[in-house]
Protein backbone atom coordinates (compact mmCIF):
# COMPACT_ATOMS: atom_id res chain seq x y z
CA UNK A 1 0.00 0.00 0.00
CA UNK A 2 2.81 2.40 0.82
CA UNK A 3 4.43 1.87 -2.57
CA UNK A 4 1.08 2.37 -4.29
CA UNK A 5 0.47 5.65 -2.48
CA UNK A 6 4.00 6.81 -3.26
CA UNK A 7 3.41 5.93 -6.92
CA UNK A 8 0.31 8.13 -7.07
CA UNK A 9 2.26 11.05 -5.64
CA UNK A 10 5.11 10.51 -8.09
CA UNK A 11 2.88 10.03 -11.12
CA UNK A 12 2.31 13.76 -11.94
CA UNK A 13 6.03 14.52 -11.78
CA UNK A 14 6.80 11.43 -13.85
CA UNK A 15 4.28 12.44 -16.52
CA UNK A 16 5.63 16.00 -16.69
CA UNK A 17 9.20 14.70 -16.91
CA UNK A 18 8.23 12.26 -19.67
CA UNK A 19 6.37 14.85 -21.73
CA UNK A 20 8.85 17.72 -21.42
CA UNK A 21 12.20 15.89 -21.12
CA UNK A 22 12.10 12.25 -22.25
CA UNK A 23 9.85 12.73 -25.29
CA UNK A 24 11.84 15.68 -26.75
CA UNK A 25 15.09 13.72 -26.31
CA UNK A 26 13.71 10.61 -28.01
CA UNK A 27 12.05 12.70 -30.71
CA UNK A 28 15.29 14.59 -31.49
CA UNK A 29 17.20 11.31 -31.66
CA UNK A 30 14.66 9.88 -34.11
CA UNK A 31 14.52 13.06 -36.22
CA UNK A 32 18.31 13.15 -36.58
CA UNK A 33 18.32 9.96 -38.68
CA UNK A 34 15.87 11.18 -41.34
CA UNK A 35 15.96 13.68 -44.19
CA UNK A 36 13.48 16.51 -43.97
CA UNK A 37 11.75 18.72 -46.52
CA UNK A 38 10.71 21.55 -44.26
CA UNK A 39 8.39 19.86 -41.76
CA UNK A 40 7.79 16.79 -43.94
CA UNK A 41 9.87 13.71 -43.21
CA UNK A 42 11.69 12.26 -46.21
CA UNK A 43 13.82 9.17 -46.54
CA UNK A 44 16.12 7.55 -44.02
CA UNK A 45 19.39 9.52 -43.85
CA UNK A 46 21.44 7.32 -41.57
CA UNK A 47 24.45 9.30 -40.31
CA UNK A 48 24.26 11.90 -43.10
CA UNK A 49 22.90 14.63 -40.82
CA UNK A 50 25.75 14.04 -38.38
CA UNK A 51 28.49 14.05 -40.98
CA UNK A 52 26.93 17.08 -42.64
CA UNK A 53 27.59 19.13 -39.52
CA UNK A 54 31.34 18.79 -40.17
CA UNK A 55 31.36 18.87 -43.98
CA UNK A 56 28.66 21.37 -45.02
CA UNK A 57 29.49 25.07 -45.39
CA UNK A 58 29.21 27.23 -43.29
CA UNK A 59 28.78 24.76 -40.43
CA UNK A 60 32.17 23.16 -40.98
CA UNK A 61 33.78 26.59 -40.45
CA UNK A 62 31.62 27.59 -37.46
CA UNK A 63 31.24 24.46 -35.34
CA UNK A 64 34.77 24.01 -34.00
CA UNK A 65 35.34 27.71 -33.17
CA UNK A 66 31.97 27.70 -31.40
CA UNK A 67 33.00 24.61 -29.43
CA UNK A 68 36.22 26.27 -28.25
CA UNK A 69 34.38 29.49 -27.42
CA UNK A 70 31.97 27.46 -25.30
CA UNK A 71 34.89 25.70 -23.59
CA UNK A 72 36.51 29.08 -22.83
CA UNK A 73 33.13 30.30 -21.58
CA UNK A 74 32.99 27.34 -19.18
CA UNK A 75 36.55 27.78 -17.90
CA UNK A 76 36.10 31.53 -17.44
CA UNK A 77 32.81 31.01 -15.63
CA UNK A 78 34.43 28.38 -13.40
CA UNK A 79 37.30 30.66 -12.45
CA UNK A 80 35.33 33.87 -11.90
CA UNK A 81 31.91 32.73 -10.73
CA UNK A 82 32.82 29.78 -8.54
CA UNK A 83 35.94 31.31 -7.02
CA UNK A 84 34.09 34.49 -6.08
CA UNK A 85 31.08 32.44 -4.95
CA UNK A 86 33.29 30.38 -2.62
CA UNK A 87 34.88 33.55 -1.23
CA UNK A 88 31.48 35.12 -0.55
CA UNK A 89 30.17 31.91 1.04
CA UNK A 90 33.17 31.74 3.38
CA UNK A 91 32.79 35.40 4.34
CA UNK A 92 29.07 34.97 4.96
CA UNK A 93 29.73 32.17 7.43
CA UNK A 94 31.65 34.69 9.53
CA UNK A 95 29.35 37.67 8.91
CA UNK A 96 26.30 36.22 10.61
CA UNK A 97 24.31 39.42 11.15
CA UNK A 98 23.90 40.18 7.43
CA UNK A 99 23.97 36.64 6.01
CA UNK A 100 20.34 36.36 4.93
CA UNK A 101 20.29 39.82 3.38
CA UNK A 102 23.50 39.29 1.39
CA UNK A 103 22.43 35.80 0.29
CA UNK A 104 19.26 37.36 -1.09
CA UNK A 105 21.22 40.12 -2.85
CA UNK A 106 23.55 37.64 -4.55
CA UNK A 107 20.73 35.26 -5.46
CA UNK A 108 18.32 37.76 -7.03
CA UNK A 109 20.09 38.03 -10.42
CA UNK A 110 20.10 34.21 -10.62
CA UNK A 111 16.29 34.26 -10.44
CA UNK A 112 15.98 36.66 -13.40
CA UNK A 113 15.81 35.24 -16.91
CA UNK A 114 18.91 35.28 -19.09
CA UNK A 115 17.19 37.33 -21.78
CA UNK A 116 16.28 40.06 -19.30
CA UNK A 117 19.80 40.15 -17.85
CA UNK A 118 21.33 40.19 -21.32
CA UNK A 119 19.21 43.05 -22.59
CA UNK A 120 19.84 45.00 -19.39
CA UNK A 121 23.61 44.69 -19.72
CA UNK A 122 23.51 45.43 -23.44
CA UNK A 123 21.98 48.79 -22.51
CA UNK A 124 24.47 49.38 -19.70
CA UNK A 125 27.42 48.59 -21.98
CA UNK A 126 26.18 50.49 -25.02
CA UNK A 127 28.99 52.68 -26.42
CA UNK A 128 26.45 55.33 -27.45
CA UNK A 129 24.35 55.91 -24.35
CA UNK A 130 25.40 53.26 -21.83
CA UNK A 131 26.12 54.43 -18.27
CA UNK A 132 29.33 52.36 -18.04
CA UNK A 133 31.21 54.42 -20.62
CA UNK A 134 29.47 57.59 -19.44
CA UNK A 135 30.71 56.99 -15.90
CA UNK A 136 34.25 56.41 -17.14
CA UNK A 137 34.10 59.67 -19.06
CA UNK A 138 32.70 61.52 -16.03
CA UNK A 139 35.52 60.43 -13.71
CA UNK A 140 38.27 61.23 -16.22
CA UNK A 141 38.85 57.65 -17.39
CA UNK A 142 37.46 58.11 -20.86
CA UNK A 143 40.47 56.37 -22.37
CA UNK A 144 39.15 53.11 -20.88
CA UNK A 145 35.76 53.46 -22.60
CA UNK A 146 35.27 50.70 -25.13
CA UNK A 147 32.64 49.17 -27.40
CA UNK A 148 32.51 46.33 -24.88
CA UNK A 149 30.30 43.99 -26.88
CA UNK A 150 31.66 44.93 -30.30
CA UNK A 151 35.38 44.43 -29.70
CA UNK A 152 36.45 40.86 -30.66
CA UNK A 153 39.08 40.88 -27.91
CA UNK A 154 36.61 41.93 -25.21
CA UNK A 155 33.28 40.45 -26.26
CA UNK A 156 33.69 36.93 -24.85
CA UNK A 157 35.33 38.03 -21.56
CA UNK A 158 32.52 40.55 -21.06
CA UNK A 159 29.88 37.88 -21.68
CA UNK A 160 31.66 35.61 -19.17
CA UNK A 161 31.68 38.36 -16.54
CA UNK A 162 27.99 39.13 -17.08
CA UNK A 163 27.16 35.43 -16.82
CA UNK A 164 29.22 35.13 -13.63
CA UNK A 165 27.45 38.19 -12.19
CA UNK A 166 24.06 36.62 -12.87
CA UNK A 167 24.79 33.15 -11.52
CA UNK A 168 27.22 33.82 -8.65
CA UNK A 169 24.35 33.35 -6.19
CA UNK A 170 24.10 29.69 -7.17
CA UNK A 171 27.55 28.63 -5.87
CA UNK A 172 27.11 30.98 -2.90
CA UNK A 173 24.06 28.99 -1.78
CA UNK A 174 25.61 25.57 -2.44
CA UNK A 175 28.94 26.40 -0.82
CA UNK A 176 27.15 28.04 2.08
CA UNK A 177 25.13 24.88 2.69
CA UNK A 178 28.29 22.76 2.46
CA UNK A 179 30.15 25.01 4.91
CA UNK A 180 27.25 24.84 7.35
CA UNK A 181 27.45 21.04 7.27
CA UNK A 182 31.17 20.75 8.02
CA UNK A 183 32.02 19.40 11.48
CA UNK A 184 33.39 22.31 13.55
CA UNK A 185 35.76 20.00 15.41
CA UNK A 186 38.31 19.99 12.59
CA UNK A 187 38.67 23.77 12.49
CA UNK A 188 38.77 23.94 16.28
CA UNK A 189 41.54 21.33 16.40
CA UNK A 190 43.55 23.26 13.81
CA UNK A 191 43.04 26.49 15.77
CA UNK A 192 44.30 24.81 18.94
CA UNK A 193 47.36 23.61 17.02
CA UNK A 194 48.16 27.22 16.12
CA UNK A 195 46.90 27.39 12.54
CA UNK A 196 45.86 30.83 11.36
CA UNK A 197 42.71 31.57 9.31
CA UNK A 198 44.39 31.01 5.92
CA UNK A 199 45.94 27.73 7.03
CA UNK A 200 42.65 26.49 8.45
CA UNK A 201 40.90 27.29 5.17
CA UNK A 202 43.43 25.76 2.75
CA UNK A 203 44.38 22.74 4.86
CA UNK A 204 41.09 21.89 6.57
CA UNK A 205 38.05 23.58 5.02
CA UNK A 206 38.99 23.45 1.34
CA UNK A 207 39.79 19.69 1.23
CA UNK A 208 36.46 18.98 2.94
CA UNK A 209 34.69 21.14 0.36
CA UNK A 210 36.15 19.31 -2.65
CA UNK A 211 33.04 17.13 -3.19
CA UNK A 212 30.83 20.24 -3.18
CA UNK A 213 33.26 22.02 -5.49
CA UNK A 214 33.06 19.03 -7.82
CA UNK A 215 29.26 19.13 -7.88
CA UNK A 216 29.22 22.88 -8.54
CA UNK A 217 31.80 22.39 -11.31
CA UNK A 218 29.68 19.71 -12.99
CA UNK A 219 26.57 21.89 -12.86
CA UNK A 220 28.58 24.84 -14.18
CA UNK A 221 29.82 22.68 -17.06
CA UNK A 222 26.29 21.61 -17.96
CA UNK A 223 24.98 25.16 -17.78
CA UNK A 224 27.89 26.62 -19.78
CA UNK A 225 27.57 24.16 -22.66
CA UNK A 226 23.82 24.81 -22.76
CA UNK A 227 24.17 28.58 -22.67
CA UNK A 228 22.10 30.48 -25.20
CA UNK A 229 19.77 33.11 -23.74
CA UNK A 230 22.39 35.44 -22.32
CA UNK A 231 24.68 35.35 -25.37
CA UNK A 232 21.68 35.78 -27.67
CA UNK A 233 20.46 38.82 -25.72
CA UNK A 234 23.92 40.42 -25.61
CA UNK A 235 25.15 39.69 -29.13
CA UNK A 236 22.17 38.47 -31.14
CA UNK A 237 21.93 35.24 -33.08
CA UNK A 238 24.55 36.29 -35.63
CA UNK A 239 27.70 36.37 -33.57
CA UNK A 240 29.66 36.36 -36.83
CA UNK A 241 27.93 39.32 -38.45
CA UNK A 242 30.25 42.04 -39.84
CA UNK A 243 28.96 44.64 -37.35
CA UNK A 244 29.46 42.30 -34.42
CA UNK A 245 32.57 40.98 -32.68
CA UNK A 246 33.73 38.82 -35.60
CA UNK A 247 32.31 35.54 -34.31
CA UNK A 248 34.11 35.89 -30.97
CA UNK A 249 30.93 35.06 -29.05
CA UNK A 250 29.70 32.22 -31.24
CA UNK A 251 28.80 29.38 -28.86
CA UNK A 252 27.18 26.04 -29.56
CA UNK A 253 23.76 27.28 -28.48
CA UNK A 254 23.84 30.00 -31.15
CA UNK A 255 24.97 27.50 -33.77
CA UNK A 256 22.02 25.27 -32.90
CA UNK A 257 19.61 28.21 -33.11
CA UNK A 258 20.90 29.30 -36.51
CA UNK A 259 20.79 25.77 -37.91
CA UNK A 260 17.25 25.23 -36.65
CA UNK A 261 15.73 28.58 -37.60
CA UNK A 262 17.97 30.46 -40.02
CA UNK A 263 20.66 28.57 -41.93
CA UNK A 264 19.53 24.95 -41.87
CA UNK A 265 17.65 25.07 -45.18
CA UNK A 266 15.06 22.44 -45.99
CA UNK A 267 16.80 19.88 -43.76
CA UNK A 268 16.92 22.17 -40.73
CA UNK A 269 15.09 19.70 -38.49
CA UNK A 270 17.46 16.85 -39.32
CA UNK A 271 20.67 18.83 -38.90
CA UNK A 272 19.58 20.68 -35.76
CA UNK A 273 18.40 17.40 -34.21
CA UNK A 274 21.77 15.81 -35.03
CA UNK A 275 23.57 18.72 -33.37
CA UNK A 276 21.30 18.46 -30.32
CA UNK A 277 22.04 14.73 -30.02
CA UNK A 278 25.80 15.31 -30.22
CA UNK A 279 25.58 18.05 -27.60
CA UNK A 280 23.56 15.81 -25.30
CA UNK A 281 25.97 12.87 -25.66
CA UNK A 282 29.00 15.08 -25.04
CA UNK A 283 27.54 16.87 -22.01
CA UNK A 284 26.07 13.68 -20.56
CA UNK A 285 29.29 11.72 -21.04
CA UNK A 286 31.55 14.34 -19.45
CA UNK A 287 29.09 14.87 -16.59
CA UNK A 288 28.95 11.13 -15.83
CA UNK A 289 32.75 10.80 -15.84
CA UNK A 290 33.18 13.88 -13.67
CA UNK A 291 30.53 12.63 -11.26
CA UNK A 292 32.43 9.36 -10.83
CA UNK A 293 35.60 11.27 -10.00
CA UNK A 294 33.71 13.38 -7.45
CA UNK A 295 32.13 10.31 -5.84
CA UNK A 296 35.50 8.60 -5.52
CA UNK A 297 36.96 11.71 -3.94
CA UNK A 298 34.02 11.91 -1.57
CA UNK A 299 34.50 8.28 -0.59
CA UNK A 300 38.09 8.97 0.44
CA UNK A 301 36.90 11.67 2.86
CA UNK A 302 34.40 9.46 4.67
Amino acid sequence: MKWRKAGWFLLPAFLLYTVFVVYPLVSALADSFWRWQGTARGGFAGMANFTGLFTTFPLNHQLWPAFWHTAVFFVGTMVVQNTFGLLVAVLLTELRWARRFLQTVYTLPYLVGGLVVGYLWSLLLSPSFGPVNATLEAVGLGSFARPWLGDPALALPVVILVNAWQYVGFPVLLFGAALAGLPPEYAEAARVDGANAAQRFFRVTLPLLLPSIGVVSILTFIGSFNTFELVYALEGAQGNQPTGPGGATDVLGLIFYRVAFQEGGVDAIGQSSALAVLLFLFIFGIAVLANRVVRRREATLT
